[in-house]
Parts: structure tokens; sequence; C-alpha cells
């Protein structure tokens, strides 16, 4: 099916966020664009204010009339969604023309430059600094983001003039591998997703596969250590980078008084006293790889360095909601061991003489019958850790995975606390609480405003 051609799209799964961000595509586009969400969220309450009509019940009769026209249709799944959903079984019986998520990212980018950035985690962050770098420099860009940024307020960048996309490469459900970059950066290959690889092996080999898609004109920044071969086509460039060494690196970094300043150092150029705009020092390394794609694809020295000092983050990554002197309390959207371990060493580095307390909510049932110990591990470097009941998403229970799992291997003398989330407010009354983080992927973060203005009455 020509994209141009069509009249209508319609959603299965329309609030996820990288759906949200073809809702919003089709939706400039001029199309009709509907669809089905579980429930309702500020996100597809945003959506429908956009001109979408969404639903919140699993109802074919509820699928509107344009939305009914086979030839003139395309339907768009999220792979969240179960085979069975009554509303994709119509459009399944009914010949409908079906793409998931990534097919259809995928043959929007196909014809520009893709700047993708792929990896376990800090890809959010990482292409939304690379997004906004482009985006308020000469070359401009179109961005199809993994989160919301601030800097925008929308996970939807759009430009007529420039030639490049920046996209979250998802390597769930092999999502990545519709994609053709032009450039790639890859942050992290750290073991996930397994309940659909199977094996770290297969993991890995799904990266392998990824980076043969690079265009041979294109290029590779792949973070060093990472457990990967990449087997890329003749023509293109490979590179590395981390925090403080590769082809692109950071020197001279300065940590204190809230701010961090850092020197950019690429093969042919070098940018002195950068300012990190979200002063975290997971956000050097990002900010490392999101310069790279940047620098390589002609935004200029002075336009990276007023960029990285003008991004301002995005929801639920580092996202601090209250920070004063008294009191730090942020929300994480961090979901896998690694990502936990690189936030907690990141906000003590910050806050190295303060009591630091976590929320934390499983995501997924599998992940925390493969992960449970190495979550145990990564929030045994908290002070305190309050573990909510697992976020099921997609899943049904499997018999004796529970939160419990991770609690029962804390390191021994950690504070800890199980509790339902019904009951955070009334457990957070009775703690002391110097810096507090909310972490995972699922819906605890609905509970922040509430803590939010808890804390700042307590």
């Amino acid at each position: 099916m020509n994209i141009e051609n069509i009249k209508s799209v319609y959603f299965v799964g329309a609030g996820g966020i990288g759906m949200s961000a073809l809702v919003r595509y089709f939706l400039y586009k001029g199309k009709f664009v509907a669809g089905y969400d579980r429930t309702a969220t500020p996100l597809t309450e945003s959506l429908v204010a956009e001109g979408a009509q969404i639903h919140y019940e699993e109802n074919a009769d509820l699928i509107p009339e344009p939305c009914r026209d086979q030839a003139h249709t395309l339907v768009v799944l999220t792979p969240a969604v179960p085979a069975d959903h009554a509303e994709l079984v119509y459009f399944r019986t009914n010949g409908f023309e079906i793409q998931k998520r990534a097919q259809v990212l995928g043959t929007i980018t196909h014809s520009s430059k893709g700047l993708c950035v792929a990896g376990t985690h800090g890809k959010t962050t990482t292409s939304t600094m690379t997004a906004h770098l482009l985006h308020q420099s000469h070359v401009e860009c179109t961005a199809f983001l993994g989160g919301i940024s601030k800097n925008y307020g929308t996970n939807l960048l759009l430009s007529q003039e420039s030639p490049y996309t920046v996209i979250e490469a998802d390597e769930f459900d092999r999502s990545f591998h519709w994609l053709s970059p032009y450039m790639s950066v890859i942050t992290s290959t750290d073991p996930d997703h397994l309940d659909i690889y199977g094996t770290e092996e297969a993991y890995l080999q799904s990266f392998e596969h990824y980076t043969s898609l690079i265009q041979p004109s294109g290029a590779l920044i792949i973070r060093q250590g990472v457990s990967l071969q990449p087997k890329v086509q003749e023509g293109v460039k490979v590179y590395s980078y981390s925090r403080d060494k590769g082809d692109f690196h950071a020197e001279n970094i300065r940590i204190g008084n809230g701010e961090i300043y850092i020197d950019f150092v690429a093969p042919d150029t070098r940018i002195n006293n950068i300012r990190l705009g979200v002063p975290v020092s997971i956000n050097i390394e990002n900010g490392v790889a999101a310069m790279a794609l940047a620098h390589l694809n002609e935004v200029t020295d002075e336009e990276i360095k007023r960029g990285m000092e003008s991004f301002r983050g995005v929801d639920r990554r580092f996202d601090f909601k209250i920070k004063n002197d008294r009191l730090v309390f942020l929300s994480d959207y961090a979901h896998h061991p690694s990502e936990i371990e690189q936030s907690v060493r990141s906000m003590r580095e910050l806050y190295a003489d303060k009591k630091i307390t976590a929320i934390f909510q499983p995501h997924l049932y599998s992940r925390t019958k493969d992960f449970y110990q190495a979550f145990a591990d990564s929030l045994s470097l908290l002070d305190e850790v309050i573990l909510t009941e697992i976020y099921p998403a997609r899943e049904t229970p499997i018999d004796g995975v529970s939160s419990k799992l991770i609690y029962d291997n804390l390191r021994p003398g950690i504070e800890k606390t199980l509790c339902p989330k019904e009951e955070l407010l009334d457990t957070l009354r009775t703690k002391q609480i110097e810096v507090l983080m909310v972490l995972g992927a699922g819906d605890v973060d609905n509970y922040v405003p509430a803590i939010g203005e808890l804390l700042e009455r307590k």
C-alpha cells in the first residue's frame, strides 16, 4: 500500500509512545486517524485534542466508518496487542492491510537519511538529544522519538527541508530490522526481551543483522566495550565512543554544584567547555554519542555547544520534579538492571552525602523471572528500596514470579518494603526522604504528581 494513497489510518494501541508519534505524523499528513487503546492517558487526550478519534473499549462496532473502507485504510499494530483482539480480528477477517508500527516507520523514512539510535538502554535520551542538536541547528531534522521531548512537548519533530530523520531503533520483536539507517549509534547490547529472543546469543545476532542494514555510504558509532561483532557493508565507516575513550569521547569532566561541564573530542575537532543542560553523569556518554552523530552530519561546533546546553531532557528520563537543598525527587523510566545501576550511580555522583530511596515497579513477569538477581544487585546500590507489584503489560502471570523474588535477594541490611501501588502514599508518609527516585516503565509514574505533592507538604 502506498502511504500517499491511503485516506484513513487506524491504530490498534494508539496511546503507546512510539505509536503516538505516527498518529501525529498521519494527522499532519491530513489523513483521517482513529484508534483504540486500553485506557485514557494524558497522551491519548493530547492526540484527541489534535484531531484523532480514540476509544477505550475493545469493540469492533466502535471503529469509525472512514476506517471501514478496506481499499483506502491502513491498520497499524503495536506488538503489545494480542492476536485475538476483537478489532484486530475484524480487520484481519476483512482483508485490511495491517502493518507493524516499525514497518510503517521504515516505509516513511526509507527515502530520507535515517539517523538511528539502537541499544538496550540510553536510546530514548540519545535520540532525543540528537534530534534537538539537529533541529535547533541549520541542518534541522524530522524525528520519531520514544519519549516526549521537554524542549518541544512532543515525540514528533517535522522539517520540510532537512534530508535527515532521527529514529529510535527498537529491538523489541526485531522491529529495527525494518529500518535502513544512514548512520546508527549502538549504545548497549545487554540481554533483554528474552521472551522474544530466547537466548543472549539470539539477541546479539539480531543486533548484528541490524548493523548489516546500514547504508554503504553511512557510519556505525558503537560504544566501546559493547559485546557485538558488527557485520557492516563495505563502505560503512565504524567509529567507537564512550565517556572517556574511543574515536569520540569526553575529557576534562567537571561535576559539581549541580552542573556538569565537558570537552568533546572527535577525530577532527574538539569543543571545549560544553555545559550539559541535564546534568546527570550518564548524559556525558549519551551526549558524546549524540554529538558524534550531529558532528558527522554537518552541525557546527558552536551549534553543538549551544544545543547541549539548551537540551531540557525527556519526560520520565531523569525527570526531576523537585530539586532543592532539602529534597530531590525524580522519575526515571529505568526498567532493566543495567539501566537501574546507571541511574543509581549517577545519583550517587550528584548526591554522595544523601540517603537515596527508590520506588521500583518491575516491568513484565518474564523479565523479572530472567533477571531478578540482577535487579536485586542493582537495587542494592540504594539505601532504601520500596517494591510494588509487577506491571504485566502484555503478559499473563507466571507461577512463582513476583516482586518478592527481588525483595528476598536484596543485600542484607538494606531498608526494604513490599508495597501495593495503592498504599505508596501511606508508606511514604512514614519515611524520611532526602532523595527519592521512582523507577520503572509501567504505570507507577501515574502516582508521581501525588507523591510530589506529599513530599512538598512534608
